[in-house]
């Protein structure tokens, strides 16, 4: 089934951004199916972030269908008028969906190597305050509790703090990327701190003891 859907969202035929401009006036006027054809056209996006992850296929199956909701969701809220691509807007409430999905079946997450390689520096400076811990414990397997209290964010606190400290890109993308404002997005970076600081605290202290 999953090779047979891959298939199918090959042979989709890409918009033109006259035909994909058209398709939004429509559906914006209330045309259903200018809504249900903008979800057929934009599965290309759901597949992108399916590939991302490695599993049995009765589980990437399930990836794909909440994937396909939170592009459904993503056209149903996108807003044009605030002039961030389409694509942008909707992957990040298609992989937030994904997600969710295996935090709260207890899948285990996969995050590129990479990524965390490349923010695990600079989250070891916002931990500051860890700083003896992180001398009297196993690093490695400090680092994966904090691999884990990342993906316990709730979803916006955890795109602001995985695009800003994983991403390295910079407020103003991240806010671009989610629709939202700038101090919007300062906000979810400091409570998204705030509450890992706080999971982080809890650890070390069990370990202490």
């Amino acid at each position: 089934m999953l090779q047979a859907y891959l298939q199918a969202v090959s042979e989709i035929e890409l918009l033109t951004p006259e035909a994909e401009q058209a398709l939004w006036q429509a559906y914006a006027a209330g045309d259903g199916t200018a809504r249900q054809e903008l979800i057929e056209h934009y599965q290309p996006l759901v597949v992108k972030e399916v590939v991302r992850f490695h599993g049995q296929e009765a589980l990437l199956l399930d990836l794909v269908q909440e994937g396909a909701v939170g592009l459904m969701e993503a056209v149903e809220r996108y807003n044009r008028e605030r002039g961030v691509a389409f694509s942008l807007f909707a992957k990040h409430r298609i992989r937030g969906r994904m997600l969710d999905y295996l935090y709260k079946n207890g899948h285990d997450i996969p995050v590129p190597e990479e990524s965390w390689a490349a923010g695990r520096e600079r989250f070891d400076g916002l931990l500051a305050a860890a700083e003896d811990a992180f001398e009297i414990t196993d690093r490695k397997l400090l680092w994966e509790q904090v691999r884990k209290a990342v993906l316990r964010l709730p979803e916006k606190e955890r795109l602001v703090v995985a695009g800003i400290y994983l991403g390295e890109r910079e407020p103003k993308e991240v806010a671009a990327e989610m629709s939202c404002s700038k101090a919007y997005v300062y906000k979810l970076q400091k409570t998204g701190i705030r509450r890992l600081r706080g999971m982080l605290s809890r650890v070390m202290q069990e370990r202490k003891e």
